[in-house]
C-alpha cells in the first residue's frame, strides 16, 4: 500500500515538475525507478529495503524547500507514509525535518500533514530524535501553534502537548532499562549538579523551557519565544498529570518544581490573574498538592496558606469557588488531609494549615446569613421567582478583570435565592474543570457554601472509613474484613436510607446474638503497636484542635435553608464526626456535638412552648387511660411504640398549617434525632454520664410529640415566596413523617437492646441515669412518704439549655406534662429490666440493680401523691419485670428456682398490701386508681400462671391469698335479733374477672400441682366466685370448674364409695371431716358428695343460667363417674338428685302454670325443665344396663314415667318435646343391647304415654305461633324405637290407634318458619312415612288399613282448597305426596293377591288419590325442581295396574267395586291424554310431557285393551273412554257451527277437558245428518293443537278401536298404533295383545272377541263424527281458497284421515247396515259418502288432485260395496 501510494505520488511530482524544476523532476524520476527496482513485496520489507536507499527522499525534500504548494503537498503526504512505515533512513532524519520546518509555511493541509507526521516521527524514531533533533520538531510545532487558523493552532497545540509527554515517555522508558544508558550530561540543581542521561536531559530542558516561557522568559535550548501563558501551564499540567513519578525520581524535575513552577504559582494567585489562567494555575497547584506533597513541603504550605487567603469574602466569587474547588478536593483525600495535618499543623514551628482553613470555614458559613438563609431552625430553601435568568455580562466582566469592591452584592442569576439547594447552588462542571472559557462562568453565590458542606462531609466520612475499622475487636476484623456492619459499627445514616421495619429492632434480643453484633469498640489510641498508630494520632490530634470551628460551622449550617439531599449529608457528617470523636475517647468533643444534635432534635423553643402548652391545659377533663394510651412510651419495649403509634399517627395526623407547627417536631427534627440515637447504639458503653444527654433528648421529643398528638410538624420555608419546588419538597417531607417516626422507633429500640452487651458497671449507669428522670419528679411529691431519694448523678457536660428544660418540667404542677416525662423514665426502666433480664436473675440483686429498681417501681405506684397515669403505668411495668423474671427462670433447677418464685410472688403480694392498709385514706379518684392497680396485679398473677404455673414450686398458698383480696363480707347493722346472713360482696366488679382469670387457670391447669390441703379452699374459692351477684358470667363458669374437680378426682382414685352414712345428716360436716383427711380410703367419694351438694344448693339459684349451667354439670358428673359407681351409690344418686330435681321442677312449672303473678318466669323454668329431662335421659341411655340389673328398676321406671305424664299435663311443647326425646333415647339404648331389656309390663306403660294423644297445645291451635314440628317429631321417633321393642305384640287395634295419631300429627304440624315441603319432605313427614315403610303388613286387615291411610297422604296435596295460599304457607304435602306414591307402590304390589284390599274399598282409593295429579295436571300450580306430581303419580298408576289388573278379574262379589275400579281406570286414561297447555306454568316442556304421556298411553292401553270391553264394565265407562279420545283426537279448532253441533254450547267446548277426565260424557252422539248439511266456509285457519302428537295418538286409537279383529289375528302380538302416517301403519293392520290384561295363565281367545265387539261399537261413532268434521270443514273451506292450498298441518290431518277410511276393515257389528245396501268391514265409508261426493267437487274445482285421487280411491271402495265393480 505504502509503495503504490509512494509511486503513484512520484509520478504526479514527476508530470508537475517537468517544466518547473529539473532537479526534481530527475530526483523524482530516480527514486521511481528505485521504487520500482525493489523485488520484495510486503509492506515490512519495502520499509526496510528504503529506509537502507539514502537518496530515496531527496524529492521529497527538494520538494519541501521549494515552497511550491503542489510540490509541498506532495512531498508532505509521501513523507508522512514514510516516517509512518518506518522507511526513511535514520541519517537522513535531520533533512527531514528541515524540510519538514520549510514547508510550515503551505496551506491548511500541509500544516495539518506536517502535524500529524511529528509524532509518529517520535515515536518510531525515539531513539534517533534527541538533542537538536527534538528542538527541531519541538519549534515546527512551536511555530504551526502561532498560526491564526484556529484548526491548526489547537491542532498544533494537542501535537506539542503529546510531543512533549512522549520526551517524558522515553524518560520512563530509560529508567526502565536500568544502568545500560550512558549519563551524557548534567543537570543543574539547588543542591548542585545531577547526572542524567539523554531522554533525561531532554526533559529536563524540554520542561525548564516551558516554565520559562511560560513565565515570559527566554528560554535555553528550544528557538521559539511568545507562548501563550495558559498554553505553557496546560503543558505543565499534562506532564505533572501523566508522569508524576518522574518528579520523585529525578532530582533535576524535583527542582524544577521547587524554583520555577511553584514560585510562579505562589505569586501568580497572589496577583490578579483573569479566569482562565487561574483555573491553569489552580489545577496544577492541586496536582502538586496530591501528588508532590512531600518534595514540595514549604512551598505547598505557602501555597495552602495563600488558598485560604483568597477565602476572604472580598476575593472574587469565582476565584473563592477555585479555592474552594482545591479544598474539596483535599478533603475528599482522607490520606492526603493526614499528610497535610501532620506536615504542618502537628509540628511545632510549622503552619497551622487546617486548623485555619477550619476557621475560615467558620467565617464563610457566617459571612451572609441570608444567603443561606440561617434562622432559628433549619428551613427549606426558597428561590426568587423575579431573579434574572442570566447573570449581568458587565459584573462578570469586573470579576474577570479583578475588580473586587462590588463583589459583596448580588450578582448571578440566583442571587435572590434564599438557602442551598442542588437546584441553584452547584454547577454542572466546576470552574476547575472549565478549560475552555476565558471568562468566568455564572456562579451561584451559594456555590461556596455548598463546596464548604461538601468538605465538612468528606471530611466526616473520612475519617469513619479510617477510624471505624480499626474499633472491630480483633477476631471481628479477621472474620469480617472490616467490613462495617449493623450496631455500633455504621450508626451513619445515608442519602437514601429508609426506616427498617418496626419488627426489625425486635428481632434478636437474646444477649449471644446481641453480643455478637455489637462487641464492644476497641479506643484505636490503644494500638500502639498497630501499624496505623501515627495516623491514628493524627486523626485524634486534628479532632482535638479543630472541632470547636467544624462544631460552629456544622451548626450553621444545621440552623440555615438547605434542601434535603444537603441536609441528610450534614447530619451524616454531624453523626459521623461525633462517632469518631466518641471512639477516640474525646469525651470533650464528643458530649459538644451530641448536645448541639440533641438541640437540633427538640429545638429548645418546641419544648418550651410545649410546656406552657400542657401547663395551661392541665385542668381539662383527660381520663387516665387517653393519657396513658397517646403516649410514644405506651409500650415498654420502646420508643415510639410501632403500633400505637402508627395507628395514632393515622388518626391524628392533620393539614396543619406553618401558623400552628412550632410546636411540634417535623421531619428534620426526626431525623436528627435518629442520628443521636444511632451514635447512643455505637458509644454506649463508653458514654457514662453523658447518657443524661440522650434520655433528656428523647425524653423531650417524646414529651413534645405526645403534646402535640404525633401531629406531623411542616418544615417551613426559608421566605415566603412562591416557590412550587420548595413547596413540593415540604409536602414530601410532611409525608415521610410517620416513614420516619417509624424509624426513630426501630433506632429508639436497638439503643436500649443494645445495653444488653453493656458490662454490670455501664449498665449500673444508665439504670442511674434513668431513675434520674423519674426522680425529680418524685422529689417534689415524696414528702408525704418519708422517703428519700437519690439525687441524679451530675454529667460532664451539662449546657444551660437542658438543665433549663429539666427546671421547667420540674416546676411545672403535677399535669399531663410531668405525667408523660415520668411515663417516659417508668418505660425505659421496664425496657432495661426486660432486655437485661439475665443480667438482673445472673448477679446479686444489689449489683444488677434488681432490689432499687423494683422497690422504686412499688414506690411509684403505692404512693397516692403520684398521678393515676403514672400509678397505673409504674404497675404494669412492675409486673411485666415479674412476668418476664419468672418465665426466664422456669427452666432453672428447683432448689434455684423456688426462692425467686417466692420472691416473685411476694412482690406481687406486698404491691397489694399498702392498697388494703386499714386506714388508708381512699377519695374517689385514689380508690378508682387502686381498683385500676389491683387489676393491674391480678392480671400479672394470671400472665404468670400462664406461662409459668407448671413450674411453680412455692407460693400456692399466697397465690390463693392474692386471689381472695377482691373478696368483702357485706356489713351487716348491730341487730342481734337479725338473722340475716352476711352477703358476700366484692370490692369491686373490675376486679372479678382478672381474679377469676387465675382460678381458672388453676383449675384447668394446675389442679396436679395444688398440695392436698389446698382443695378446700380451692372449692371454698369457687363457690364464692360462683354466689356472687356482680358477674352473672363468672358465676357460670365458675360452675364448670366443679367438673374439672370431679374429673380430677376420678382420675386419682379408681372406685368411689358411697355410703348411705355420708347422707343421713341433713348437713355437710360428715363429708368436710371426710375431704379434709387425705389419707382416709372415703375422702376422694366424700369430696365428690360435697361438690354434688354444693352443685345442688346452686341449682335452686333464681338466675336462670346459673341453675341450668348447675343442673347440666351435675348430671354430667354424675354420669362421668357411672362406670365407678356401685348399684347402691347409683340409687343414692337417683333419689337424693335426679328425683328431687324432677319434683322441684314439676312444682316450680305448676307454680308458674296456675299463677299469673310467676307467669314471666315460664320460659326460664322451662329451659330448666329440658335440661333436667335431657340430664336425665342421657344417664338412664347410657347407664341402663346398670339399671336394669338393679331389682327396683320397674318401680323407678314407673316413678320416672309418672314424673314425665305430670310434666306433659303442663302441655308446654318444649317440655313434651323432652320428655319424648328423652323417651326416645332410653327405648333406643335398650334396644342396642339384647339383654337385658325392659318388661313387658315397662314397655305397656311407655305406649300408654305415647299413645295418650298427640302432643300438641291443649286449645288444638294450629296456627304459627307455636312451632310443634321438634315435638312430634321426637313423639314420632319415640313410636319407631318403641314399635322396635313391642312389634310383636302390635294388634290392628294399635296400628289404627297409631294410623290415627300419626294423621292428627300430620295435619296438626306447624308449616315451620323457614321450611318448605316443596322439594323435600318435613323431617315430621320423614319420619311418619319411615313409620308405614316399619310397620309389618304380614297381619290380617292391616294392609287395607295402610292403604287407605297412604292414599290419604297422597291426595293431600291435592286436596288443598287453595293450593297457592298453602305454597305460601309452606304446608303443601307436595313431598311428602310424592313419597307416599312410591310406599303406596310398594303396598299394593305386595298385596296384590288379597282380596281385601279390594273388597274393602282400599284399592279404589288408592286409584283415586293417584288419579288427582293426573287429572290435574297444569291446573296444579305448585311446580318442583325434580318430577312433576303427576308424572310419579301416572308412573305409579301404571306399576300398580300392571300387578293388580289381573287379580280384579278375579273379584266376584263386589260388582260395583270393579265398575268403580275401572270408572277410575277410564279416568286416569283421559287425564293422561289430556292437558290444558293455555294454563301450563312457565317453563314447561311441553313437548317432553307430551312424549311422556304418549309412552304412558301406549303402556296403559296394552293393560286396558281389550279388558275395557267386559260386561261387567259399564258401556257409560266405554263411552268416556271414546268420547276421551274423540275430544282429544281433534287437532284443529273446528267452526262455531260445528262446535255447536258437537258440543251442544259453545261453552262446552272449553271444558271439554275436565268432562273427559272426570268421566262426565254426554250422553248421545250427534245425528250425522246435521254434519251432512253445508256450513259457510271461513279464511281464519286455526293453528294446531300444542299436543298434536298425542290428537294423533288417540286419532289411531279410535281407528285401532272400531278395527275388526278376527279370530285368526288375535293370538298375534299387538302394538300401540304408530306415530306414523295411516298409510305406513294403518289401524285396520293393528291387533291386540289380550295376553297383557289377562292373568299369566293362557287365556282362551274365543272370549275376547265380544270385548273388541264392545269396544268397536262405542267407538264407532265417534270415528265416523271425527272424519266427517275434518272432511266437512274442507268442503266449506277450500273453494274460498281457490287453488291456494290447505295449511300444512289441515293438509296432513286431511291424508290421515282419508288413508285411514281407506285402509279401515271396521268391525261388522259396531255400525249399522245401511239401508239396501250389503257391506260388512266398509260401512264406514257408506255413512262418510255424502261428504265423500262433495269433497270431489271441491278438489276437482281447486284442482287438488292428491285429495282428488285420495277420495277417488274411497269411492272405489263405497262403488265396490254398492256392486258397481
Amino acid at each position: 500500500m505504502t509503495a503504490q501510494l509512494v509511486a503513484s505520488e512520484l509520478a504526479n511530482l514527476i508530470q508537475e515538475s517537468k517544466r518547473k524544476n529539473n532537479d526534481l523532476r530527475q530526483a523524482a524520476e530516480k527514486s521511481l525507478e528505485e521504487l520500482k527496482s525493489l523485488k520484495v513485496t510486503s509492506e515490512a520489507q519495502i520499509s526496510a529495503e528504503l529506509s537502507q536507499r539514502s537518496n530515496f527522499v531527496n524529492p521529497f525534500i527538494i520538494a519541501c524547500g521549494t515552497k511550491n504548494v503542489k510540490f509541498t503537498g506532495i512531498a508532505i503526504v509521501c513523507l508522512q507514509r514514510l516516517i509512518a512505515s518506518r522507511a526513511l533512513p535514520r541519517f537522513k532524519l535531520s533533512q527531514v525535518l528541515e524540510a519538514l520546518q520549510q514547508a510550515t509555511s503551505a496551506g491548511l493541509d500541509v500544516q495539518l500533514k506536517i502535524l500529524q507526521a511529528l509524532p509518529s516521527l517520535l515515536s518510531n524514531y525515539a531513539a534517533e530524535v534527541k538533542g537538536e533533533l527534538l528542538v527541531t520538531a519541538l519549534n515546527i510545532c512551536f511555530i504551526l501553534q502561532s498560526s491564526k487558523n484556529a484548526i491548526v493552532n489547537n491542532a498544533s497545540a494537542a501535537t506539542l502537548q503529546q510531543l512533549v509527554v512522549s520526551v517524558f515517555d522515553k524518560v520512563v522508558a530509560e529508567d526502565g532499562a536500568g544502568g545500560d544508558v550512558e549519563h551524557v550530561g548534567e543537570a543543574p540543581t539547588q543542591q548542585g549538579p545531577v547526572p542524567v542521561q539523554a531522554a533525561a536531559m531532554d526533559a529536563y530542558r524540554v520542561f525548564n523551557d516551558i516554565c520559562l516561557l511560560t513565565e515570559n522568559q527566554r528560554p535555553e535550548y528550544l528557538r521559539f519565544s511568545g507562548m501563550p501563558q495558559t498554553f505553557g501551564l496546560e503543558l505543565i499540567e499534562s506532564v505533572l498529570t501523566n508522569h508524576a513519578a518522574i518528579f520523585t525520581t529525578h532530582p533535576e524535575q524535583a527542582d524544577i518544581l521547587r524554583t520555577r513552577v511553584m514560585p510562579f504559582i505562589v505569586s501568580a494567585l497572589r496577583g490578579k490573574p483573569n479566569f482562565a489562567t487561574s483555573v491553569r494555575l489552580v489545577r496544577i497547584l492541586f496536582t502538586l498538592l496530591r501528588r508532590h506533597l512531600s518534595i514540595l513541603p514549604s512551598e505547598s504550605g505557602d501555597a495552602l496558606d495563600i488558598l485560604t487567603q483568597l477565602l476572604d469574602q472580598d476575593t472574587a466569587l469565582w476565584k473563592r469557588s477555585l479555592c474552594m474547588e482545591v479544598f474539596r478536593g483535599i478533603f475528599a483525600d482522607h490520606a492526603l488531609l493526614r499528610r497535610i495535618f501532620m506536615l504542618y499543623d502537628a509540628k511545632e514551628g510549622e503552619k497551622n494549615i487546617l486548623k485555619n482553613l477550619t476557621a475560615a470555614f467558620v467565617r464563610v458559613s457566617t459571612e451572609k446569613p441570608t444567603v443561606i438563609g440561617l434562622g432559628l431552625q433549619s428551613t427549606l430553601p426558597v428561590a426568587n421567582p423575579y431573579a434574572n435568568a442570566v447573570a449581568s455580562t458587565d459584573q462578570a466582566m469586573l470579576e474577570a478583570s479583578g475588580v473586587t469592591g462590588i463583589i459583596s452584592g448580588s450578582v448571578s442569576s440566583d442571587g435572590h435565592n434564599t438557602g442551598i439547594s442542588t437546584h441553584w447552588s452547584t454547577m454542572r462542571s466546576p470552574c476547575i474543570d472549565q478549560l475552555d472559557k476565558t471568562d468566568p462562568p455564572s456562579i451561584p453565590e451559594s456555590y461556596v457554601y455548598s463546596l464548604t458542606l461538601a468538605c465538612i462531609t468528606s471530611l466526616s466520612e473520612g475519617l469513619a472509613k479510617f477510624i471505624l475499622p480499626l474499633t472491630v475487636p480483633s477476631e471481628g476484623r479477621r472474620k469480617k474484613s472490616a467490613k462495617l456492619e449493623g450496631g455500633r459499627d455504621s450508626p451513619a445514616l445515608t442519602a437514601d436510607e429508609r426506616p427498617s421495619t418496626p419488627n426489625e429492632g425486635f428481632k434478636n434480643r437474646e444477649r449471644s446474638a446481641s453480643s455478637k453484633r455489637n462487641p464492644l469498640p476497641v479506643n484505636p489510641l490503644t494500638l500502639e503497636t498497630h501499624p496505623l498508630y501515627p495516623e491514628i494520632k493524627v486523626c485524634a490530634a486534628f479532632i482535638d484542635e479543630c472541632w470547636p470551628a467544624i462544631l460552629a460551622t456544622c451548626s450553621t449550617f444545621l440552623y440555615s435553608a438547605l434542601d434535603s439531599e444537603y441536609y441528610h449529608g450534614l447530619v451524616r457528617a454531624f453523626q459521623k464526626f461525633a462517632h469518631v470523636a466518641g471512639l477516640l475517647q474525646l469525651t470533650t468533643p464528643r458530649d459538644a456535638f451530641l448536645t448541639t444534635l440533641g438541640k437540633a432534635a427538640v429545638p429548645p423553643n418546641v419544648f418550651t412552648a410545649c410546656l406552657n402548652s400542657t401547663s395551661s391545659r392541665r385542668d381539662t377533663p383527660q381520663s387516665a387511660t387517653s393519657e396513658t394510651g397517646s403516649g410514644l412510651f405506651s409500650n415498654a419495649r420502646g420508643l415510639l411504640t410501632p403500633e400505637s403509634a402508627s395507628a395514632q399517627a393515622a388518626e391524628k395526623q392533620r393539614q396543619h398549617s406553618m401558623d400552628i407547627t412550632p410546636v411540634t417536631l417535623n421531619t428534620r427534627n426526626l431525623l436528627c434525632l435518629r442520628a443521636l440515637l444511632n451514635l447512643g447504639i455505637a458509644l454506649g458503653p463508653t458514654l457514662s454520664s453523658t447518657w443524661r444527654i440522650l434520655l433528656e433528648t428523647l425524653q423531650q421529643a417524646d414529651f413534645v410529640l405526645f403534646t402535640s398528638g404525633k401531629a406531623a410538624g411542616r418544615t417551613p420555608l426559608a421566605t415566603k415566596g412562591p416557590d412550587q419546588q420548595a413547596e413540593q419538597e415540604a409536602n414530601v417531607l410532611l409525608s415521610n413523617f410517620n416513614t420516619e417516626i417509624r424509624a426513630v422507633e426501630t433506632a429508639a429500640s436497638r439503643l436500649f437492646e443494645s445495653t444488653a452487651d453493656f458490662p454490670n458497671p455501664a449498665f449500673v449507669e444508665i439504670v442511674e441515669a434513668v431513675c434520674a428522670l423519674l426522680v425529680k419528679h418524685v422529689e417534689t411529691t415524696s414528702e408525704t412518704t418519708g422517703q428519700a431519694q437519690p439525687s441524679p448523678p451530675p454529667g460532664p457536660l451539662r449546657t444551660p439549655t437542658f438543665t433549663h428544660k429539666r427546671v421547667l418540667s420540674i416546676t411545672t404542677s403535677p399535669g399531663a406534662g410531668a405525667n408523660q416525662e415520668d411515663q417516659f423514665a417508668l418505660a425505659k426502666l421496664g425496657d432495661l429490666a426486660s432486655i437485661n433480664m439475665e443480667r438482673l436473675l445472673s448477679y446479686p440483686p444489689e449489683v444488677s440493680g434488681w432490689t432499687p429498681l423494683v422497690t422504686e417501681l412499688i414506690d411509684t405506684l403505692s404512693s397516692s401523691t403520684n398521678t393515676s397515669p403514672v400509678r397505673a403505668r409504674a404497675a404494669e411495668t412492675l409486673v411485666r419485670i415479674l412476668l418476664e423474671a419468672a418465665g426466664s427462670v422456669a427452666t432453672q433447677q428447683e432448689d434455684v428456682r423456688g426462692p425467686i418464685q417466692i420472691r416473685i410472688l411476694e412482690a406481687f403480694h406486698n404491691s397489694l398490701s399498702s392498697l388494703r392498709a386499714e386506714g388508708r385514706e381512699v377519695s374517689l379518684n385514689n380508690h378508682a386508681t387502686d381498683m385500676d392497680i389491683h387489676r393491674i396485679v391480678l392480671e400479672g398473677l394470671k400472665g404468670l400462671l400462664e406461662n409459668c404455673g407448671e413450674s411453680l414450686v412455692q407460693g400456692w398458698d399466697t397465690i390463693f391469698a392474692i386471689i381472695d383480696t377482691i373478696f368483702v363480707k357485706e356489713d351487716l347493722p348491730n341487730d342481734p335479733s337479725s338473722t340475716t346472713t352476711p352477703r358476700l360482696m366484692t370490692r369491686s366488679v373490675k376486679l372479678i374477672r382478672p381474679s377469676f382469670a387465675s382460678l381458672q387457670l388453676i383449675c384447668s391447669d394446675f389442679l396436679p400441682s395444688l398440695p392436698n390441703l389446698c382443695f378446700l379452699n380451692l372449692v371454698d374459692t369457687l363457690y364464692k366466685f360462683c354466689t356472687q351477684d356482680d358477674d352473672l358470667n363468672v358465676a357460670l363458669t365458675t360452675v364448670t370448674f366443679f367438673w374439672a374437680i370431679s374429673d380430677f378426682l376420678s382420675s386419682n382414685s379408681k372406685t368411689m364409695s358411697l355410703t348411705q352414712d355420708m347422707v343421713k345428716d341433713s348437713g355437710d360436716e360428715a363429708l368436710l371431716k371426710l375431704a379434709s383427711d387425705p389419707s382416709h380410703q372415703d375422702s376422694g367419694g366424700a369430696l365428690w358428695m360435697l361438690l354434688l351438694l354444693r352443685l345442688t344448693s346452686v341449682a335452686t339459684d333464681q338466675r336462670l343460667e346459673l341453675r341450668n349451667s348447675a343442673v347440666q354439670t351435675l348430671l354430667r358428673i354424675i354420669s362421668a363417674y357411672g362406670d365407678s359407681l356401685s348399684p347402691e351409690a347409683w340409687l343414692i344418686c337417683i333419689r337424693s338428685v335426679i328425683l328431687r330435681l324432677l319434683a322441684s321442677i314439676e312444682d316450680e312449672l305448676r307454680a308458674v302454670h296456675t299463677s299469673p303473678a310467676k307467669a314471666r318466669d315460664q320460659d326460664g323454668w322451662t329451659d330448666t325443665a329440658n335440661v333436667i329431662i335431657r340430664g336425665v335421659s342421657g344417664l338412664f341411655a347410657s347407664y341402663l344396663q346398670v339399671l336394669l340389673g338393679h331389682e327396683d328398676f320397674a318401680t323407678t321406671w314407673q316413678q320416672l314415667l309418672g314424673h314425665f305424664a305430670r310434666m306433659l299435663d303442663v302441655q308446654i311443647l318444649d317440655i313434651n318435646a323432652s320428655v319424648y326425646s328423652a323417651v326416645r333415647e332410653i327405648l333406643r339404648s335398650c334396644a342396642e343391647h339384647v339383654q337385658p331389656r325392659l318388661g313387658k309390663g315397662s314397655l305397656d306403660l311407655t305406649w300408654d304415654l305415647w299413645s295418650r294423644g298427640i302432643p300438641v297445645a291443649e286449645d288444638g291451635k294450629d296456627d304459627k305461633s307455636s312451632d310443634n314440628q321438634k315435638c312430634l317429631l321426637v313423639w314420632v321417633e319415640a313410636l319407631l324405637e318403641l314399635y322396635g321393642l313391642i312389634k310383636d305384640d302390635f294388634g290392628v287395634e294399635r296400628i289404627r290407634r297409631m294410623l290415627t295419631l300419626l294423621r292428627d300429627a300430620m295435619q296438626h304440624a306447624t308449616p315451620g318458619a323457614y321450611a318448605s315441603d316443596t322439594e323435600y319432605v318435613t323431617p315430621l313427614q320423614g319420619r311418619i312415612l319411615q313409620v308405614f315403610c316399619t310397620v309389618q303388613t304380614d297381619v290380617p286387615k292391616v294392609p287395607s288399613a295402610m292403604i287407605t291411610q297412604i292414599a290419604e297422604f297422597v291426595s293431600l296435596a291435592f286436596a288443598q282448597e287453595n293450593p297457592d295460599k298453602a305454597a305460601s304457607e309452606k304446608r303443601t304435602y307436595v313431598a311428602m305426596s310424592k313419597e307416599s306414591m312410591s310406599i303406596l307402590q310398594s303396598l299394593v304390589i305386595k298385596h296384590a293377591a288379597e282380596t281385601d284390599i279390594y273388597e274393602t274399598g282400599a284399592f279404589a282409593t288408592a286409584l283415586a288419590a293417584l288419579a288427582k295429579p293426573i287429572i290435574l295436571k297444569y291446573k296444579f300450580k305448585i311446580v318442583t325442581k325434580s318430577s312433576q306430581p303427576w308424572r310419579e303419580a301416572t308412573k305409579t298408576v301404571l306399576a300398580v295396574l300392571r300387578a293388580t289388573l289381573p287379580h280384579i278379574r278375579a273379584i266376584d262379589k263386589a260388582r260395583s267395586t270393579v265398575q268403580e275400579i275401572w270408572q277410575i281406570i277410564v279416568s286416569i286414561a283421559n287425564g293422561i291424554i289430556s292437558a290444558d297447555c293455555s294454563i301450563a306454568p312457565s317453563g314447561t316442556d311441553i313437548m317432553d310431557d307430551q312424549k311422556f304421556d304418549i309412552s304412558s298411553f301406549h303402556k296403559l292401553r296394552e293393560l286396558i285393551i281389550p279388558a275395557l270391553g267386559a260386561e261387567v264394565i259399564l258401556d257409560k265407562t266405554r263411552k268416556v273412554y271414546a268420547e276421551g279420545l274423540f275430544r282429544t283426537s281433534i287437532i284443529h279448532a273446528p267452526a262455531p257451527a260445528e262446535a255447536l253441533i258437537i258440543y251442544g254450547s259453545e261453552n262446552h267446548h272449553h271444558d271439554n277437558t275436565n268432562s273427559n277426565a272426570n268421566g262426565n260424557g254426554s250422553d248421545t252422539v250427534v245425528d250425522l245428518d246435521l254434519l251432512y248439511k253445508q256450513r259457510r266456509g271461513r279464511t281464519i285457519d286455526p293453528p294446531p293443537t300444542q299436543r298434536s302428537a298425542m290428537a294423533e295418538v288417540c286419532l289411531d286409537e279410535l281407528f285401532a278401536l272400531v278395527a275388526i279383529h278376527e279370530e285368526e289375528d288375535e293370538s298375534s302380538p299387538a302394538r300401540s298404533p304408530s306415530k306414523s302416517k295411516p298409510t305406513s301403519s294403518s289401524p285396520t293392520q293393528e291387533t291386540i295383545n289380550t295376553t297383557s290384561s289377562s292373568s299369566p295363565t293362557e287365556t282362551i281367545h274365543e272370549s275376547t272377541h265380544p270385548l273388541y265387539v264392545h269396544l268397536a261399537l262405542t267407538a264407532a261413532p265417534y270415528l265416523i263424527l271425527r272424519c266427517a268434521l275434518s272432511i266437512r270443514s274442507y268442503v266449506a273451506d277450500q273453494p274460498l281458497r281457490g287453488r291456494m292450498p290447505q295449511p300444512l298441518s289441515q293438509r296432513k290431518e286431511l291424508y290421515r284421515i282419508l288413508r285411514g277410511l281407506v285402509d279401515l276393515r271396521s268391525e261388522p257389528d259396531a255400525i249399522p247396515d245401511t239401508p239396501n245396501v250389503d257391506s260388512e268391514t266398509k260401512k264406514h265409508l257408506l255413512r262418510l259418502y255424502p261428504l265423500l261426493v262433495s269433497m270431489v267437487k271441491v278438489a276437482g274445482t281447486s284442482g287438488d288432485n292428491k285429495v282428488l285421487g285420495m277420495v277417488g280411491e274411497a269411492l272405489d271402495v263405497v262403488g265396490g260395496e254398492l256392486g258397481c265393480k
